[in-house]
C-alpha cells in the first residue's frame, strides 16, 4: 500500500513514511492508492476482540510493518489504560446504538487512535532508520490536545506542542492540558480560535526555511492531528468492531445495513466510517451532524464550502471549525483521484475563503446526509435523553443524538450514534440541561461536576480526580504570529 498526496499523486510514501510526515510538503494530505476491502468476512470478525479487529483492519493500510511489529503497537495502545475491555462498548438507549468512544485515559474518542499512534510513530521511525527526533505540532479544539500529549508524554526521542485556542475550549479540557506530566510536552493557548491555530500550525509546516533550520538542530516535525493517516486508520476500526457487536449480539444480520451519525467538527471521524464502509462494511448512510457552526450542513445540502461566516463559540467546542480539513480527502474520492482539481479547490478555499463542487462530484455524497443542532436544541437532547431513559450524554453526542432525529426515516435500518466524549468533560452544560431551574453560574467546573454526580449518581472518571488540585505546568500564551518562535524557544 501506497500513499498519494490529495494535491499531487507523483508523490508515494509507504505507510510508515506518511505517518512520519505527517504533512505533504505540498500542503495535501495523504491517503491510500486505493482503499482496500476487508478480506475477513463480517462472522469471523465478529468472534475477534477489539485488538484482533484492530490488526485485520490496520494490516490492510499499513503493510510495510510485520505482524509482530503492528501486533506490538496495537497491544501496547489498547490495555488496562481503557477502563472497559470492549475499549469501545455500544450502549442501547432511545431506539439507537451510542458508540462510547470515551473510555480511554482521556475520556474522548481521540484517545482511540491518539493511545496508538506514538508506538506507529517509533516504529515508523525504526523501520525507516529515522536518526532525528520527531517534533509534533497540534491545534486542537478541546480534546486532541490532551490525548496527545497524554500519547506522547515522555515517549522517547518525541517532542510535542499543542496550541489551543483561549477562551475556546471547556476548562476541564484546559486543565487537562495545562497540568499533562512529561519532559517532553508543551502546550500554549493562542488569541485566536481553532482555525486560526489549525492554519498557523500548516504554515509551520509548509515553511521550508524553517524546516532546514530545525532539521540542522536534529528535529523533524509531524503531526498527530487526525491530517496524519496514522490518527485516520485505527477509527476505521471501531465502526467496524461496532458493527460486530451487533452481530455478535444478535441485533442484526450479517449484511443487514446499519445507519451511523457522526458529531463532526475536522472530518475525520466521519471519513473513517466512510473508508469503513467503501472496505465493504454494510452501511446505509452516514449522518454529519454539526453545531452552530454548520459549514459542513450547507456543503452536503448545496455543494458549495463557504467558511466566510459568523464563528460561534459553543456547548460542542470540539466541533467549533470552519475549516474542516480532512474534507479534502472526501473531495479527493469524490473527484477520482485528481489531485488537480483537489489542488485547485483548496486554493480558492485558502485564496477566497470558499469553493464549489460540479453535479459529477456532488454525487460521490449520495452515501451523506447532513443536518444541524442550535444550542437549544443540544439541551433539550441531553434533557429528553436523561429524562426518558436515565442515559447521561455529553454535548457533542447530544448534537448527534439531535440530529438523527432530524434527518427521521433513514430505512429500517439500526442507527448507531459516535457518543464522542465523556459528559464530565461538559458538565456545566449537562447539569444546565437537566436541572435547568436552578441557578449555577456562580459555581466553578469542579463544583458542577460535583453537582453531575449528584444529579445523576455518574461515578467521576480517572482522568477527572487527576486533574483535582494538579499543578499548572504550560501556562503559555501568545499571539497567532508569534507560534513559530514559539516553537523555535520549546526546541532550544
Amino acid at each position: 500500500m501506497y500513499y498519494n498526496s490529495t494535491r499531487n499523486k507523483s508523490i508515494r510514501l509507504t505507510a510508515t513514511e506518511a505517518i512520519l510526515k505527517g504533512l505533504s510538503d505540498d500542503g495535501g494530505l495523504f491517503v491510500p492508492e486505493y482503499i482496500p476491502k476487508m478480506d475477513i468476512d463480517l462472522k469471523t470478525l465478529s468472534e475477534m476482540d477489539y485488538r484482533q479487529v484492530a490488526y485485520e483492519i490496520m494490516r490492510l493500510y499499513i503493510d510495510d510493518l510485520s505482524k509482530e511489529e503492528l501486533m506490538n503497537c496495537i497491544e501496547n495502545a489498547y490495555g488496562e489504560n481503557f477502563d472497559t475491555p470492549e475499549m469501545a462498548p455500544l450502549t442501547y438507549a432511545d431506539g439507537s446504538y451510542y458508540l462510547e468512544l470515551f473510555h480511554g485515559p482521556t475520556i474522548a474518542f481521540k484517545d482511540m487512535a491518539l493511545q496508538i499512534l506514538p508506538h506507529l510513530m517509533t516504529a515508523s521511525a525504526r523501520k525507516n532508520r529515522i536518526d532525528k527526533k520527531i517534533v509534533i505540532l497540534t491545534a486542537t479544539s478541546g480534546d486532541t490536545g490532551k490525548a496527545a500529549m497524554a500519547g506522547f508524554a515522555d515517549v522517547p526521542d518525541t517532542k510535542i506542542m499543542v496550541f489551543y485556542p483561549h477562551g475556546g475550549v471547556s476548562d476541564v479540557q484546559r486543565l487537562q492540558m495545562v497540568t499533562q506530566k512529561g519532559n517532553n510536552v508543551s502546550a500554549v493557548s493562542v488569541d485566536g480560535n481553532f482555525d486560526d491555530c489549525q492554519s498557523g500550525v500548516k504554515a509551520i509546516f509548509a515553511d521550508a526555511d524553517f524546516k532546514k533550520e530545525i532539521d540542522g538542530m536534529g528535529y523533524q516535525f509531524s503531526s498527530a492531528n487526525s491530517i496524519n493517516i496514522g490518527r485516520l486508520v485505527p477509527q476505521i476500526v471501531y465502526y467496524v468492531y461496532a458493527y460486530c457487536t451487533l452481530l455478535r449480539n444478535e441485533k442484526i444480520s450479517a449484511g443487514e445495513e446499519i445507519n451511523i451519525c457522526v458529531p463532526t467538527g475536522n472530518f475525520g471521524n466521519i471519513l473513517a466510517a466512510y473508508l469503513a464502509k467503501k472496505m465493504g462494511l454494510p452501511v446505509n448512510k452516514l449522518v454529519c451532524a454539526s453545531n452552530m457552526n454548520n459549514v459542513l450542513t450547507d456543503f452536503f445540502t448545496e455543494g458549495r464550502y463557504d467558511r466566510l461566516r459568523d464563528f460561534h463559540l459553543t456547548m460542542s467546542p470540539s466541533m467549533d471549525i470552519l475549516i474542516s480539513s480532512n474534507l479534502e480527502r472526501l473531495i479527493y474520492f469524490i473527484c477520482g483521484n485528481d489531485d488537480k482539481r483537489t489542488g485547485e479547490l483548496m486554493k480558492a478555499l485558502s485564496k477566497d475563503g470558499a469553493y464549489a463542487i460540479d453535479d459529477k462530484m456532488k454525487e460521490g455524497l449520495s452515501d451523506f446526509t447532513a443536518e444541524y443542532a442550535t444550542e437549544e436544541e443540544t439541551l433539550k437532547e441531553i434533557k429528553r435523553v436523561y429524562d426518558d431513559t436515565g442515559y447521561v450524554i455529553d454535548t457533542h453526542t447530544a448534537v448527534a443524538s439531535a440530529v438523527a432525529r432530524k434527518v427521521g426515516d433513514l430505512g429500517d435500518h439500526p442507527m448507531i450514534i459516535a457518543s464522542t466524549a465523556s459528559p464530565f468533560k461538559f458538565a456545566r452544560s449537562i447539569v444546565l440541561a437537566i436541572d435547568p431551574k436552578t441557578d449555577h453560574k456562580d459555581q466553578d467546573d469542579m463544583s458542577m461536576i460535583d453537582e453531575l454526580k449528584s444529579l445523576t449518581g455518574l461515578e467521576e472518571p480517572m482522568a477527572i480526580k487527576e486533574v483535582r488540585g494538579a499543578d499548572i505546568r504550560h501556562n503559555g500564551h501568545i499571539k497567532i504570529n508569534e507560534m513559530k518562535e514559539t516553537v523555535r524557544n520549546f526546541l532550544r
